[in-house]
């Protein structure tokens, strides 16, 4: 996780932070004696404690402290990866209010029409290794491609393909996981890239002469999607899948 930790806070800065009011909101609570650290009640909201070894109370309940916050969402097609949009719904309209206090933001982007693992944090440094091109964290996605996938593809792939635009992209790991042969062939694919140029699987795809039809991101590194995480739902990372992602980082 980025950023040491810091050994005080006002405890105004820190309930708030944490979403249990505005700086007025939580004077007010003050005053009326809701908050206690250590099992004293506190008389000034300026107070500095240490969030991580001090014990603070609201209203009796015990406040866990998080400076930071990593949430794994399965993103539905029809939303964007975005922080707001004035048209169309955004990944952040599917977080939770308590959640969402922490000022989220996507870790890189999936297509509106794209599902899959999205990270979601309020961890800057994080996020920017992650995404560094320097890094080239790989990213595997699933797909249903309108064509007969096989093995000169897989080769290509492993060699660069060139874009629409002239890029090469670096080599890509394609596996053909199977076929259905009816009217036209349709083709499921596994594709592991360690770069994200825009639209990059869609191109790659499409330089080939085939179309994908259908794409999920199931894997960023080690991260791997919960296949329990039904599509529009999330859930924190747990230490160990947070734990993975610093090592790519």
């Amino acid at each position: 996780m980025s950023g040491g930790r810091r050994t005080t806070q006002r405890i105004d800065r820190i309930l708030a932070h944490l979403g249990h009011g505005s700086r007025n909101d939580i004077k007010i609570m003050v005053k009326q004696g809701c908050i206690k650290v250590n099992g004293i009640i506190v008389k000034d909201r300026g107070l500095h404690v240490d969030p991580y070894n001090d014990t603070i109370e609201l209203n009796g309940e015990r406040i866990e402290y998080k400076e930071f916050i990593y949430l794994m969402l399965h993103k539905p097609p029809g939303v964007v990866s975005a922080t707001e949009d004035k048209r169309e719904a955004t990944v952040l309209d599917l977080i939770d209010p308590t959640h969402a206090v922490f000022e989220l933001f996507p870790v890189g982007r999936l297509d509106k029409d794209t599902e899959g693992l999205l990270l979601l944090t309020n961890d800057g440094k994080l996020a920017h290794s992650l995404l560094s091109p320097r890094r080239h964290v790989p990213k595997t996605y699933e797909a249903f491609v309108d064509g007969d996938v096989g093995l000169d593809d897989v080769k290509q792939f492993v060699a660069g393909v060139t874009l629409d635009d002239g890029y090469k992209t670096l080599p890509g790991e394609l596996v053909v996981l199977s076929q259905e042969h009816g009217d036209r062939v349709i083709s499921k694919i596994s594709l592991t890239i360690h770069e994200g140029k825009f639209h990059q699987v869609k191109r790659m795809f499409e330089a080939v002469g085939k179309k994908v039809i259908y794409l999920k991101r199931v894997q960023m590194g080690q991260l791997h999607l919960d296949p329990t995480l039904e599509i529009g739902t999330y859930r924190e990372l747990t230490p160990e899948e947070l734990s993975l992602l610093v090592k790519e980082s």
